[in-house]
């Protein structure tokens, strides 16, 4: 862990309390712009050297930046092989940096091994993996080689470093199916889980317990999402897939662009309010301010939490705040009930609140008003 004097930190003025205390990264490029001549004042500070594996995705990415912001180093392994090198370029508009870039997968053990032995990290945030549940059906194998096979890649090669602090994205998928729709963190994992991408998060969660009995001195967190929706509101960064995306908001994105000619709602006889399954939607920014609120709260052994704002909607909603916030119809027609898809689920992040002092604040239209920006700034 490295310890860095405020006139080094190259990023912008931010305050954030922890543990009742007030600290101040600051950055001698802002200092004029934030009204701060005189910095005697302040110590020095503490920021981590952080490898943020798929950090040029959609979660990753608005991580990065919000790491960048709190002035901490980063450094970014992605195989683009679902985003974008130009999201290098906006994270620098954003916070002023450009985080160093290696492109490099997982499976690609030599190649990862160099990234390691060439700096010393102190954490690892985990987000690289594939993730399309419907693609991981039709290609188990692929899913388990890639996502199961590159964490333990990636685990080995933080042992022989001597990295022991990670922080996993993992899912709401690894709950299967719950006797109630809210899920809290004690409920057992692992059972009817109905897809294989769903069996990759759980099998990996499982190895990083293991990786934490086998060594006491190791960290690692377990932050199970739920739908994560919205676009950093600059409109810079948002969520745009490369190929056929799988998620609710780059489809209402493509019909809205007119790329698409209308939505596909997968059933409105479900047992809710208006017959469409609902999901715990989180703003994508709140999200990643779960990872910094995780980052200040590491610990030896295993951690985990819900990152949901315990508050569902339905689809039927989601698309009538997106029509509000567009002003346009968005069409859609109902089709057939998807495989394996469940009524309704959501977060109890009641923990997550009281052990880390985070919980949502953006709402989903937030998460519109947001989406519809960076629809505009990317066309």
């Amino acid at each position: 862990m490295a310890f860095r004097c405020f006139f080094c930190v190259c990023f912008r003025f931010k305050v954030i309390k922890l543990k009742g205390i007030h600290t101040y990264i600051i950055t001698s490029r802002n200092l004029k712009h934030k009204g701060i001549n005189d910095i005697s004042c302040y110590t020095n500070i503490m920021s981590k050297k952080i490898l943020v594996t798929g950090g040029t995705g959609y979660i990753g990415s608005h991580t990065v930046v919000e790491l960048l912001n709190a002035g901490h180093e980063v450094e970014i392994l992605d195989n683009l092989f679902n985003s974008k090198i130009e999201v290098l370029d906006k994270i620098e508009q954003l916070t002023g940096t450009k985080p160093k870039f290696h492109q490099v997968d997982l499976l690609d053990y030599a190649g990862l091994k160099s990234v390691f032995t060439s700096v010393q990290f102190d954490s690892v945030i985990h987000f690289a993996g594939l993730k399309a549940v419907g693609e991981s059906v039709e290609k188990p194998l692929e899913y388990y080689e890639n996502n199961v096979g590159g964490t333990i890649n990636l685990l080995k090669c933080m042992r022989e470093t001597n990295v022991k602090q990670i922080i996993f994205s993992s899912s709401a998928t690894v709950y299967g199916v719950q006797d109630s729709p809210e899920y809290v963190e004690t409920m057992t994992t692992g059972g009817q889980l109905s897809n294989p991408y769903g069996r990759t998060k759980y099998f990996i969660e499982e190895i990083l317990k293991d990786t934490c009995v086998a060594d006491p001195e190791f960290e690692a967190a377990l932050l199970r999402y739920f739908n994560p929706i919205g676009a950093h509101p600059s409109g810079l960064l948002g969520e745009d897939p490369n190929g056929i995306p799988n998620n609710l908001m780059p489809i209402v994105m493509q019909v809205a662009r007119g790329k698409r000619e209308k939505l596909g709602v997968y059933g409105n006889d479900y047992p809710t309010k208006d017959g469409t399954c609902r999901r715990d939607y989180i703003h994508v920014v709140d999200l990643a301010k779960g990872h910094m609120a995780m980052l200040d709260h590491m610990k030896k052994g295993v951690s985990i939490y819900n990152l949901g704002s315990g508050e569902p909607n339905s689809v039927m909603e989601v698309i009538s705040a997106f029509e509000k916030a567009s002003g346009k119809d968005l069409p859609y027609e109902v089709v057939d009930r998807r495989a394996g898809d469940l009524p309704e689920f959501w977060a109890n992040p009641s923990k997550a609140k009281a052990e880390l002092n985070w919980q949502t604040e953006l709402t989903v239209d937030d998460a519109m008003k947001d989406t519809l920006n960076f629809l505009e700034k990317s066309e």
